[in-house]
């Protein structure tokens, strides 16, 4: 049997059911693609929690914008297949494939100029999660797909003002059981949080630094005894030992 070109490409992109952060929302104003993001230019995951991609990913787009965002504001982070959204009609795999489990994470790191500052050497605090609730068994991921690529969570109150680097990740567990089979998806989003909040963290993480390889929420069989990505009916705490931040 012969496969075109055309074909073989459309079947090796349809099997990488990836996604990329490239969107926010403040309370509900979508801020436009790419505006304000440090973005990959593909959907293709970090699996090396050692270097500097698992800060922000790859180098890919990055925009000159800075997004305005008050503390206590509703904001969104949209994750789909490919840039624009679906892959093509009727993508089973937008915003990624249901098969792709696990938790949702939003870090900020404070910067001088959000538009021009470097992602290296920065000290990250974790503002959000949505990790795996044992009862219903569903992971973040889930909820991201059943609200289609949103992500939504607020600004905490307490934060200062001031700008900021806004890191919101996916952390894919399905194949996490092999060392390097878990999948990181990011972007960092150029922000500047105004209001009167005045919140110091006592405690930071850098990235690489925060997650080991053999991190056991990273080296991980989520899936339980009847084959059900459940984490066995157990509680799961995302990598890093980081809580979120409490105003």
């Amino acid at each position: 049997m012969k496969f075109s070109v055309a074909v073989a490409l459309a079947f090796r992109l349809s099997a990488e059911a990836h996604c990329i952060f490239q969107k926010v929302s403040v309370n509900g104003a979508d801020q436009g693609s790419l505006v304000g993001l440090r973005a990959p230019r593909d959907n293709n995951p970090v699996y090396d929690v050692t270097g500097s991609d698992i800060i922000c990913q790859k180098s890919g787009s990055t925009s000159d914008k800075v997004i305005t965002i008050a503390a206590g504001d509703k904001v969104g982070a949209w994750f789909q297949h490919v840039i624009g959204g679906a892959q093509f009609s009727g993508d089973a795999d937008n915003p990624i494939a249901k098969s792709h489990k696990g938790p949702v994470t939003a870090w900020l790191a404070k910067v001088d100029n959000a538009a021009t500052a470097s992602k290296e050497g920065l000290k990250w605090f974790k503002i959000w999660e949505d990790t795996f609730n044992t009862g219903s068994k569903k992971w973040g991921v889930d909820n991201m797909i059943s609200n289609n690529g949103w992500v939504n969570f607020n600004m905490p109150t307490c934060i200062a003002p001031g700008e900021y680097l806004m890191r919101v990740e996916i952390l894919a567990l399905h194949s996490a059981k092999n060392r390097m089979g878990a999948q990181f998806y990011m972007s960092c989003a150029q922000i500047k949080v105004t209001g009167s909040g005045s919140f110091s963290p006592s405690s930071t993480v850098s990235f690489p630094g925060a997650y080991k390889q053999d991190d056991p929420s990273i080296l991980i069989n989520i899936y339980g005894a009847q084959g059900q990505p459940d984490n066995g009916g157990k509680a799961y705490n995302a990598p890093g030992n980081v809580p979120v931040i409490q105003c």
